[in-house]
């Protein structure tokens, strides 16, 4: 389905001037597709497949926005925003990711992007999206959009802040969300391609981090915050 922004995309900018992009994704395929289909209209300068490549290569190209994947196994998009909102502020960032999870969106426009697009956006729309946020636009999909104005509307079901959710990392968020939808460790696993001793390390944290003692817990804690 076509992606939306809060205001219309109207599709590729038609201006000859070309914006310089840098893609962050862990999966290389996906990033020389978008590297395919947006070099038409735009200067893709770099690419990073981790946040520790992201943080130095972002630095060294100067991007006008930066196309950042939500989770990757190092920390994932809001790491990398963590590491370059005060050192390069000019920088924007729009979330290009397969998640649509409140929880991510939020997190993310928390953190410092400018937008949160899906990936099931049209070349088209992800280029007028990009020129969107590099005028100072933010552009969201329109489901997303809803989470974010509930967000800042300060409603009960979607707040603003929650001191207990930020001291998870994006992968314990993953673990917990799985957790709570009752997949067992194995299924876990296999559904974040990572092994079930890491599962239960994540679980071990989320349990000390939250002071709780069971899975049965954590699945109500999660139910409650609308994670599941």
């Amino acid at each position: 389905m076509a992606e939306q922004s809060m205001e219309p995309v109207d599709g590729a900018d038609a201006r000859t001037e070309r914006l310089r992009v840098f893609l962050v994704d862990d999966h290389a395929m996906f990033r020389a597709g978008v590297r395919a289909e947006l070099g038409a209209h735009v200067e893709v300068v770099g690419e990073a497949s981790t946040v520790a490549e992201a943080v130095t290569r972002i630095a060294a190209t100067g991007p006008d926005v930066v196309l950042l994947d939500v989770h990757m196994p190092d920390g994932g998009g809001r790491a990398v925003l963590d590491a370059m909102r005060r050192t390069h502020p000019q920088v924007k960032f729009l979330a290009l990711s397969v998640s649509d999870a409140a929880e991510d969106v939020i997190g993310l426009i928390r953190a410092g992007a400018r937008g949160y697009v899906t990936k099931t956006i049209s070349p088209d729309e992800l280029t007028a999206a990009i020129r969107r946020v590099a005028d100072g636009d933010a552009v969201f999909s329109p489901r997303l959009a809803g989470f974010v104005l509930d967000a800042f509307a300060a409603r009960p079901d979607a707040p603003v802040a929650d001191p207990e959710l930020d001291q998870l990392t994006n992968r314990e968020r993953e673990v917990l969300r799985l957790l709570a939808r009752g997949y067992a460790y194995k299924e876990i696993a296999k559904e974040l391609f990572i092994s079930i001793k890491t599962v239960e390390t994540h679980v071990s944290n989320v349990l000390r981090k939250l002071q709780m003692s069971n899975r049965y817990e954590l699945s109500r804690w999660a139910a409650d915050r609308r994670l599941v």
